[in-house]
């Protein structure tokens, strides 16, 4: 933001150099085709871009940018801050703060300092006197903790298709919540997202949570979370994390044993109903022969043929 007609200064703000890496096994597929790179919170140009502008500047009779009077730090991290006094000439114009700062640039104008290991919020003082009168810049530096780990769990990992299991995303050691997106995705696809609200006085874990059907096809998918803090509100960037990938092993469902046993009791039922009628024809027919000398089956049986014979003639 160039605030130099206004006769204001430059803060620049550089974050330590990370790389995002995925980790898994060589078999796994990509975790998602729609995450971009970790970008820095503030979209830096970097400690190159500060000293060019400030070369730009020199001996020049312009007066140097002045940063905004809130910054947002990762904890940890470092501040350039460019104390910059209101007049041409001024006296004694230094950076007040308990912090570990070192000078890298200076005119009679401005300083540029580097401010370390902040961890806290802070209240930055850059004092000047000009015409004889003191005058102060307050910086006002929050301290912002980003996702550094992105845990992923599947309960149970191993399961039969069609049935339930849970997706665990925790974020651990986070502030703000506000403006944390987690995002379930099994590969590119969206299962389940949560954007939580408020704000925390210390960092705290943040858990997603979500249960969902198996099914065959999602052996041939990862399964990851992606953690997204927007800071944009804030005069920052955004920062994103991923989880390691993970699988899912999917089985084909095991049969119902308790309507097999059903179906195995019912069958002894029948079995157990078909014998006792047979015996009770057998006893049945031994009475008969007992009382009239011959079966009465043998008797029926000889009726039916003289009938046939008699309706065929």
């Amino acid at each position: 933001m160039d605030l130099r007609s206004r006769g204001g200064g430059l803060v620049h703000r550089v974050s330590d150099p990370q790389r995002l890496e995925v980790k898994g096994s060589p078999q796994l597929f990509p975790v998602s085709l729609r995450t971009p790179p970790e970008m820095s919170p503030f979209g830096g140009w970097g400690m190159l871009t500060a000293f060019l502008v400030l070369l730009c500047c020199r001996g020049s009779g312009v007066k140097a940018f002045q940063g905004p009077e809130h910054l947002m730090v990762g904890s940890g991290e470092f501040q350039l801050i460019n104390c910059t006094a209101s007049c041409t000439d001024p006296k004694k114009l230094v950076l007040e703060t308990h912090l570990n700062k070192t000078l890298l640039e200076s005119q009679a104008q401005w300083k540029l300092f580097k401010v370390a290991n902040i961890s806290k919020d802070e209240k930055l003082l850059c004092s000047f006197t000009c015409g004889g009168r003191q005058e102060t810049k307050v910086f006002n530096i929050t301290v912002f903790y980003p996702p550094k780990q992105v845990l992923l769990t599947l309960w149970p990992t191993s399961v039969a298709a069609g049935t339930l299991f849970t997706i665990e995303c925790r974020v651990p050691a986070v502030a703000p919540l506000e403006g944390l997106t987690v995002t379930l995705l099994r590969g590119t696809e969206i299962l389940y997202n949560h954007t939580f609200v408020g704000t925390a006085p210390s960092p705290q874990d943040a858990m997603v949570s979500h249960n969902t059907t198996a099914h065959r096809e999602d052996g041939h998918h990862n399964f990851s979370c992606e953690a997204q803090m927007d800071l944009r509100s804030h005069g920052g960037g955004v920062v994103h994390r991923v989880s390691d990938p993970q699988r899912l092993e999917v089985k084909e469902p095991e049969p119902n044993t308790q309507m097999v046993i059903i179906i195995a009791v019912l069958i002894v039922l029948l079995l157990v109903f078909v014998t006792f009628v047979f015996l009770c024809f057998v006893f049945s027919q031994k009475w008969h022969r007992g009382r009239t000398g011959y079966y009465a089956v043998h008797d029926h049986w000889r009726r039916l043929i003289g009938s046939h014979r008699a309706q065929t003639l």
